[in-house]
Formats: structure tokens, C-alpha cells, sequence
């Protein structure tokens, strides 16, 4: 009889040559599960979607009384869905006045898509700028404002998108100009290895964009939803951006993303075509429970605000001499070592022990810790034991 694993690998599509290949039966809390029963510890929150940890009982629970009621119905915007309305009504309360109109997606990627038609939609202008090493999705639209390593295979793409360095203000002051429609760009940079800018820059930035009439879209897909510490990772630098893009966390393991601006600048989506942004499945209504869901016990625990000391707690941990700095904001946290073949072999390793962890896509030599928001100081000190057994006997 073939194997679950020979038919993943002769069925589903690969994204590498070399797939981890690690079976999972069952998840819950930051641990999954092998048919063996092998346990693993998920150090990034299947790539900061889990924050809630894998499985939390009252996400389970909304997405069963949602079934019982009714699951998808209509193309989004067309039909009145408790779901959607309760999710946005959510989302808007905790958010700044300007913030008060919520397109539902499927996921970042489809965020950022919407967020670059709504901001040439509004503004009339045909210029994007994103930052380097920044990413914001895979397809086209989001692939055209990446790297060119990850995009160049896929040629041509969009034109008229520019880039600045991130935390730059000579090219704040020089590249934005009034034929910018939109400025995107994290807060925190996820997969630069998590690099953030001072609050100046940030200012300096939304006053740029104020001079010229752009528009300034904060990319919150992975810092979002109190990875950093803090609800919204823009709340450090105190300033509200124009467009806020949503997804991972936001579902507590669903599928769901969002795309948030005012009603004055959303509303040119209605018309001049009509259906100007439209999708099938975004605000699936199963989907938005469980975003309410995760969206109530974060609020109501505020575990997030427990981010900051859990990271300084690893940090105290995860002292090696192959570590030569933890860049961290909150619980979204980088390891830096020497180089990728260096992180690899601890990686492989680590795996080994029963702890997945990762690189990021623009630094390959720093590990990616960005555990569930949930875990405990003794998790933490389960983790760091093995990683440092990992870090002391790599995988050849």
C-alpha cells in the first residue's frame, strides 16, 4: 500500500527539492504529532498564523457552530452575513477613526492585491514603492514588489514599481513623489529577519506622504495581531498608515485576510467598473467566526502584552557562541549565526529533537523564532534545551 508521504510527494505539487517530510496526525497547543506519536514543538506558529497556539477550544467551537448555521453563500459584499459584520464591527473598534472599512480576503497575498488596486483606484496614479528586501506575497501584483531573486523567473511583471531602502530618509525624501500611488511596507521586515525602523522614520514617512498625496500601507501580515508586543505593530511608532493589510494570525488557523482603509477611499472600489475588487471566498463565514473567535480571546487575555518579557526570557536562555545577535520585537524574534550552512545543520537537527523552526527568505542565516503567543516560561525553557543541544551537535 503507498505511503501518505510517496503520495505527497508523487501528488501534491512541491514548492523545493527537499520537503521536510514530517507526517502530522495531530496538533494542539504549540505541539504537533506524529502517526507515531512523535511530539514536536512549532517554534513559528506555522509561519506566525498559530498565535493562539494550534487547535484553541473556542476557535474550534465557533467554526463548528458556524457549520451548523450555514457556510459559504454568495460572492463577498453582496449578501448581509453575521460572521462578516461582527468580525469587521471587532476589528474597526480596536483600530483608529480612519480605519473604519474592512474588505475580507482569503489571505495576505490577496490583501496586498487589493491594497495596490485600491490605492491606484483612488489616487489616479499608476506608481507603487515598496522596500527592499520586503515581501508581500506571491503572486504578480505582490511578486512585482519583491526581490529579484524570488520574481525574476516570472517576467514581465507590473511596471512602475519602485524601491526604497528600508529606514532610509534620503529615499523617503527623493523617491516619493506626487505620481506615487502608494508607499507598502511592514512595520517590522519578517522576512529581512525581522528589522524595524525608529518611530522619525516613520513619521518622516507618513509626512512624506501627506506632502504628495500618497497613500502609506502598513503590511501587518506577519507583526499583526500582538506579535510585537503590542495589538498592531504600528502603535510603536505611533502612526496610522492609510491601508492596513491582515491575514496569518487573523483566522486562528483558518483561512482569512483583510485589506482595511476609510470608507471614503474603499468606497471607489463601487464603482467606475462596478465590482472593482470582487472574490468568491473572502469573508468565508466559517472563516470570519473563527477570526472573532481568535480576534475575543486575544483581546480579552491580552496575552500579547506578555510578548516583550517571553522574549527577553529567551534571549536570557539562548546564549551560544554560534549566536552572534537576537534581533526581536515582541515575540517575532531573529537568531543570527555565522551563515545558512551554519543555521542548516541546527536546524536539521533541531528538527530532529522534536522542534521546527526555520530561516527567512532574505536572511538565511537567522533562525526564525516566532513561537504561539501562548507558550509558557517552561516551554521556553524546553525549547532553548534543545536548541542548544542542536547548536552543540548539528546534523552533518
Amino acid at each position: 500500500m503507498i505511503s501518505s508521504r510517496q503520495i505527497f510527494l508523487n501528488h501534491l505539487a512541491q514548492t523545493s527539492e527537499t520537503p521536510l517530510m514530517v507526517e502530522v496526525e495531530y496538533a494542539e497547543g504549540i505541539y504537533f504529532y506524529s502517526p507515531e506519536g512523535k511530539q514536536y514543538i512549532d517554534l513559528i506558529s506555522g509561519i506566525a498564523v498559530s498565535s493562539l497556539g494550534h487547535r484553541h477550544p473556542k476557535v474550534v467551537q465557533a467554526v463548528k457552530d458556524q457549520v451548523d448555521k450555514y457556510m459559504h453563500l454568495m460572492v463577498y459584499g453582496e449578501l448581509v452575513q453575521s460572521p462578516q459584520n461582527k468580525l469587521a464591527q471587532k476589528l474597526i473598534s480596536l483600530l483608529p477613526d480612519t480605519l473604519d472599512n474592512v474588505y475580507l480576503v482569503n489571505s495576505g497575498t490577496e490583501a496586498t492585491e487589493g491594497a495596490m488596486k485600491l490605492a491606484k483606484r483612488y489616487t489616479g496614479r499608476a506608481e507603487i514603492i515598496a522596500c527592499h528586501r520586503a515581501y508581500h506575497g506571491s503572486t504578480q501584483g505582490a511578486l512585482s514588489l519583491g526581490e529579484e531573486e524570488f520574481k525574476q523567473a516570472y517576467r514581465p511583471l507590473l511596471p512602475g514599481i519602485g524601491h526604497i531602502h528600508y529606514g532610509s530618509y534620503s529615499d523617503v525624501a527623493s523617491k516619493i513623489t506626487d505620481k506615487t500611488a502608494a508607499v507598502i511596507i511592514e512595520p517590522v521586515q519578517g522576512e529581512a529577519g525581522v528589522v524595524h525602523a525608529c518611530s522619525e522614520y516613520f513619521r518622516a514617512l507618513r509626512q512624506k506622504c501627506d506632502e504628495t498625496g500618497t497613500l502609506l500601507v502598513f503590511d501587518e501580515i506577519q507583526s499583526g495581531f500582538g506579535r510585537t508586543g503590542k495589538l498592531w505593530a504600528f502603535e510603536h511608532y505611533g502612526v496610522v498608515p492609510d491601508i492596513l493589510l491582515l491575514a496569518k494570525s487573523m483566522g486562528g488557523g483558518m483561512p482569512i485576510g483583510a485589506f482595511i482603509s476609510s470608507k471614503k477611499i474603499m468606497n471607489c472600489l463601487t464603482h467606475q467598473p462596478i465590482l472593482g475588487h470582487i472574490t468568491t471566498f473572502g469573508g468565508h463565514p466559517v472563516s470570519c467566526a473563527a477570526a472573532l473567535a481568535s480576534l475575543e480571546v486575544l483581546t480579552e487575555s491580552k496575552i500579547y502584552e506578555e510578548a516583550e518579557a517571553k522574549a527577553q526570557y529567551f534571549i536570557k536562555k539562548l546564549k551560544h557562541p554560534k549566536i552572534k545577535q537576537i534581533r526581536h520585537l515582541g515575540l517575532m524574534m531573529a537568531a543570527e549565526f555565522e551563515s545558512f550552512e551554519v543555521l542548516k545543520q541546527i536546524i536539521d537537527r533541531a528538527l530532529e529533537l522534536g522542534v521546527l523552526t526555520d530561516w527567512f527568505l532574505y536572511c538565511d542565516n537567522s533562525m526564525r523564532i516566532a513561537p504561539p503567543l501562548i507558550i509558557t516560561y517552561e516551554q521556553i525553557d524546553e525549547v532553548c534545551e534543545l536548541l542548544l543541544k542542536a547548536m552543540d551537535n548539528p546534523a552533518p
